[in-house]
């Protein structure tokens, strides 16, 4: 049964649980006051979802920018969803679920939320099957806690010094240390150019710069090419000879012969 109800809003306060710690990431700050727009014109759509507390208050699990959105409209009530939640971890898990989706979280904040969940449960597949996220995205978020303070202070979801899976393998390669000066010689490259420099630098920050130059040449451009079945990545200056070739072995070679090449290819 579902306790749902009319509360005072001066009678909610915010959850340190709530995943959504940094207002400002992405567009968030423009995106709240659109939103206080949206609440004065249709009303609150989606009641605030809030957990009892012992001296007969409500603590705010998820909604948090419907909350302050309230407030700015000096709103004395809100409804609200009570849940029967005691643990720490599991409103965790709920203010996760209802944030994870959105584009403008911080992964940072996100990042957290995994790890915090994770020391709960002590491996990642408990971690995915509550979350509904998979196991690799859940390492790559919690890989971003490795990354140096400065980085991380800079990491939003409109700007920031890379992807987050770029992030991740920077901070899973390179020390704290290291990672600044990393970034810099990455920087400017689409990510699959950025993944392909830091495999091919094997952990040699010193490496990068010979890459940087590699790529700005156009060294890492590649397109997929589809006559191998989608199995292999070809160099664009490769790619028209190569397809021709395939072309004419498949019309006058052996067929057998072909498909054994294409396995291969697939190793």
């Amino acid at each position: 049964m579902i306790d749902a109800r009319e509360v005072s809003l001066a009678d909610i306060r915010l959850s340190e649980f709530n995943v959504r710690k940094d207002l400002r990431a992405g567009t968030e700050d423009a995106g709240l006051e659109e939103l206080v727009e949206s609440i004065r014109e249709k009303g609150l759509l989606n009641p605030l979802i809030v957990r009892r507390c012992s001296d007969g208050r409500y603590e705010l699990i998820a909604g948090q920018r419907r909350f302050l959105a309230c407030q700015r409209l000096g709103w004395e009530t809100v409804p609200v969803i009570v849940r029967d939640v005691t643990n720490d971890t599991d409103a965790t898990i709920l203010s996760l679920i209802e944030n994870v989706q959105r584009a403008d979280v911080n992964p940072i904040d996100k990042a957290r939320a995994y790890q915090k969940i994770y020391e709960r449960y002590g491996d990642y597949g408990s971690v995915a099957r509550e979350t509904g996220v998979s196991v690799e995205t859940i390492r790559k978020y919690i890989a971003l806690l490795r990354l140096a303070p400065t980085i991380q202070e800079r990491l939003t979801t409109a700007e920031g010094p890379a992807g987050v899976e770029t992030l991740a393998k920077v901070a899973q390669t390179f020390r704290p240390e290291l990672q600044e000066r990393v970034l810099d010689r990455i920087g400017g490259f689409k990510q699959k150019i950025q993944l392909e420099m830091l495999k091919r630098s094997g952990g040699d920050p010193d490496k990068l710069e010979e890459l940087r130059e590699q790529a700005v040449a156009g060294a890492f451009d590649t397109h997929l090419c589809r006559g191998l079945d989608g199995c292999a990545y070809i160099p664009l200056e490769l790619l028209e000879p190569v397809k021709r070739a395939i072309e004419e072995f498949k019309k006058e070679g052996n067929a057998q012969e072909f498909k054994e090449i294409v396995r291969k290819l697939r190793r």
